[in-house]
């Protein structure tokens, strides 16, 4: 398959960064917070030519622009509905990861007729529980300590203390790899206002503040597969328990093991899922 391309279309006056790739059914990666779509690309890459992909990073994130203005779930589904307009596609299947699991789910509320399918990977909106690290970044005074721990020197040093634990043989895991990724992407301060911001419009000092429970019945007509790691640090696995409950119909596949990433800890599988899930 031909690797994936990127592109740039403008929504509401800013630049918007996506992943294309394929020709046919539409499937519409949602990353989660601190990510891009650089977590869907090998994934995309992996998958056979008969549907089309589209990976954006999400305003605030990545390549894309970084405004002033509103982060809500809401308004995050309503410009990947603007996206989707642009690119002339009527209905997707959306893949949805952690915050992008609950914009997944907050645009099958808006928009139940654009959605043909969705996959909630280690979603949020589904539970209060949430790592007390994403709480923490909620309290007063966030804003001043996290340019701080963003620093080059911190940075720096962190990198130097990676290094030797790779010569010692030891290898960090899909969750330390993202984690640390989405840290270095704060060394701007555009960066951590948009990352503060989004954090602070689901998350407060006690959990989530966002729950799709009222709203998951509506999803009843769209099929679901819900994906998660047994071992999630940051949003329990349990939470995929009480989502099967809430969705008539719906499939759960844990990942024996994984962590918050169980996409890319084990990739294989996950296409393999995600291939016949869409296949069908």
């Amino acid at each position: 398959m031909p690797g994936s391309s990127a592109h740039t279309v403008t929504v509401h006056g800013h630049e918007l960064w996506y992943l294309d790739s394929g020709q046919g059914p539409a499937v519409l990666f949602i990353h989660g917070l601190l990510g891009s779509n650089r977590s869907w690309s090998s994934l995309i890459d992996s998958l056979n030519t008969d549907h089309r992909m589209i990976a954006p990073d999400l305003f605030g994130h990545g390549a894309s622009a970084k405004p002033r203005g509103d982060y809500s779930l809401g308004a995050q589904a309503g410009t990947l509905r603007d996206l989707l307009n642009l690119l002339g596609i009527d209905r997707v299947t959306l893949v949805g990861h952690s915050l992008g699991g609950g914009i997944a789910m907050e645009f099958c509320y808006l928009f139940p007729e654009r959605v043909a399918q969705l996959v909630l990977v280690s979603s949020g909106g589904l539970g209060r529980s949430v790592s007390p690290l994403l709480r923490a970044a909620t309290l007063p005074g966030a804003e001043w300590v996290l340019p701080l721990i963003a620093s080059s020197w911190v940075r720096g040093r962190a990198e130097a203390a990676g290094r030797v634990l790779a010569r010692l043989g030891l290898r960090a895991g899909s969750d330390v790899v993202e984690a640390w990724q989405g840290f270095t992407s704060l060394g701007d301060a555009e960066s951590r206002r948009a990352f503060l911001a989004t954090t602070r419009s689901v998350i407060d000092p006690g959990g989530q503040t966002v729950s799709a429970h009222d709203h998951l019945p509506m999803a009843i007509e769209i099929p679901t597969l819900i994906v998660w790691g047994t071992q999630d640090p940051i949003i329990p696995a349990w939470h995929a328990v009480t989502a099967q409950q809430a969705i008539a119909g719906s499939r759960v596949e844990l990942f024996e093991g994984a962590g918050h990433f169980p996409h890319l800890e084990e990739p294989e599988r996950f296409a393999g899922l995600l291939g016949d899930f869409i296949a069908v």
